[in-house]
This record gives C-alpha cells, structure tokens and sequence, in this order.
C-alpha cells in the first residue's frame, strides 16, 4: 500500500470517527436554533467593529483580543446549542491535533510531549 492510499485511509477514519459524527450533528443542530444562529450574527457583528476600532487606532490589539473573548464567552453562556458545538468541535480538533503529533513523531523522530527528562516519563525505550 502506498503512502497516498495510506492517507486517504486516514482520512476516511477520522471523517467517520465519533469526533466528527459529533461535531457534524453539532453544527446541524447550531444551523437549525434560531437563537444561536442571532448570537453569532451578533458576535460576528460586535467582532468586525472591534477589528474595525482596532485598525483605526481606537482600541489597542491586546484590548480587542480580550473585549472578543468576553464577547465570545456570553455568546456561549447564553446557548447550549453553540456551547455544544464549541466543545464538539474543540473534541474533533484535539483528536486531529493528536493524529498530526503522531505522524511527526515518525517523521521527525521526536515525541512532542518528551521533556527530554527521562524522570517523568520513564524513558523513551
């Protein structure tokens, strides 16, 4: 088998892995919630005014970034359809985020978790 039908396997499993399936079934319900669906035209409206107030020299970028994050954090209080989805999605992203640290481990050679302290792990042998 060669390394592009290997990749393309990888990839069939990850789309009909639970993480997705999850993540799908998330956004389909996000789609369809009304509220939700006013919460993130609202976010998405207060997130181009910031860029916009940032750009124009109104806010500093560090003042943005947090006044987004709030921004974001009411959003997702106010709807459990949008807080599902966030954690849905941050799941899928994990898992993919694992898969990528594998792969470079056997490209590279190097584990991403190695503190390169053989105490507290027990050894890479």
């Amino acid at each position: 088998m060669t390394i592009m039908q290997k990749a393309h396997e990888l990839g069939e499993l990850i789309k009909e892995s639970s993480e997705m399936k999850a993540m799908d079934e998330a956004e389909e319900i996000q789609k369809n919630d009304a509220l939700a669906n006013e919460l993130l035209k609202e976010y998405n409206l207060k997130r181009m005014n910031l860029a916009r107030d940032m750009q124009s020299g109104k806010i500093e970028q560090a003042e943005a970034i947090i006044k987004n994050n709030e921004a974001f954090s009411e959003m997702v209080k106010k709807s459990e359809t949008i807080k599902n989805y966030v954690e849905a999605k941050k799941n899928f992203d994990d898992m993919v985020q694992e898969v990528n640290k594998i792969l470079n481990f056997y490209i590279t050679g190097q584990d991403p978790n190695c503190t390169h302290d053989c105490s507290t792990c027990g050894g890479c042998h």
